[in-house]
């Protein structure tokens, strides 16, 4: 029995995409990369999935180095019709949420210049002195060298916010590409004790935006993502099934 089974019962295997899968399904929510693309390019099935699901399909990806608008355009860029409006991106999703919900106007933001502009647009100060939290997306910026003040702002009492807890996800050949989750586990091996959040799957947040947003329940929809561990648990949590891509990468 594979993790994906264990972890919850309505989960199904396949190799590649198949909209035979998910014809019943009133809504179709799919990961990002390692389903729909690695490194940037389609997979051979994507298209057709893509076209087969048509309105019913919404991006829902842990990514957290540019903006739901700006994926789109990439997307399109690759023959992948999905609108801004049914993307949900971990980073943007983060960041609107401290802005909205939380109500934060001063964070320390460790992520790429397009989420830093992000942040402005939404009210906030991304490089604040005295932040009233730190956020830690996917920023290749960060260093061994960073570290240490990072650990310092959070050890002064800011909270730490944590885009997604990915170590990794799949690029080309089946090599992995370090997430954000990478350098969180960097920061926990210097501080055993840290604490974080993190509204990246597996928490369920993006999934019940999603719901919410089309006026659906979780019974009308399934999840397509190739990791058990936060896809499969994001569906566990609202009893939705899980449809688990195990693929090799080549194109």
């Amino acid at each position: 029995m594979d993790a994906a089974t264990t972890l919850y019962p309505l989960t199904h295997r396949h190799s590649q995409l198949d909209a035979a899968a998910v014809a019943n399904a009133r809504l179709v929510l799919c990961d990002l990369d390692g389903c729909l693309i690695a490194e940037g390019r389609p997979f051979a099935d994507t298209a057709d999935f893509v076209a087969d699901c048509g309105a019913r399909l919404w991006v829902v990806s842990n990514a957290s180095e540019c903006t739901a608008k700006q994926m789109s355009q990439r997307l399109a860029g690759l023959g992948i019709a999905v609108p801004a409006t049914r993307i949900l991106l971990a980073g943007e999703v983060l960041l609107e949420h401290l802005a909205r919900v939380e109500g934060l106007r001063r964070v320390r933001l460790f992520a790429s210049a397009a989420l830093m502009a992000r942040a402005t647009e939404l009210g906030i100060d991304p490089a604040a002195d005295m932040p009233q939290a730190v956020v830690l997306c996917r920023d290749a910026g960060v260093t061994v060298d960073s570290m240490g003040p990072i650990l310092t702002q959070v050890g002064q009492g800011a909270p730490l916010w944590v885009s997604n807890e990915d170590l990794s996800h799949p690029g080309h050949d089946n090599q992995p590409v370090a997430e954000t989750g990478a350098l969180l586990a960097a920061l926990r091996a210097i501080h055993p004790d840290l604490r974080w959040r993190s509204l990246g799957k597996p928490d369920p947040m993006m999934l019940t935006m999603a719901l919410s947003r089309s006026g659906l329940q979780a019974r009308d929809a399934v999840f397509v993502g190739d990791n058990a561990l936060t896809d499969g648990r994001a569906a566990a949590a609202l009893n939705m099934p899980f449809i688990h891509i195990q693929r090799s990468i080549t194109r």
